[in-house]
């Protein structure tokens, strides 16, 4: 493999990685955004209600988003093969 294809790998896994991620980061933040005016506004600052609704909402995105991600890491992983294959292999 050249530099090159080296580089497109690793830009094509990074996108992936974006992808793949986002939508639960951007979640989490949500969330994570909502759960503290709620606090703010209530004056209840209580530690277990800034973890509790984000690992429930995470989980439920990650079960939603679940044959994205898997299609999304499928064809990252057909791209790999491919550009292994069309190299000669090693």
């Amino acid at each position: 493999m050249t530099a090159v294809e080296v580089l497109d790998i690793a830009r094509l896994a990074l996108l992936t990685l974006l992808k793949v991620a986002g939508p639960v980061m951007m979640a989490g933040l949500a969330i994570g955004v909502t759960v503290a005016l709620f606090q703010t506004l209530t004056q209840l600052q209580e530690m277990t209600l800034t973890f509790i609704p984000k690992i429930l909402v995470v989980m439920g995105v990650l079960l939603f988003t679940m044959p994205y991600i898997g299609g999304q890491m499928g064809e990252l992983m057909a791209a790999i093969v491919d550009s292994i294959a069309s190299s000669g292999g090693g």
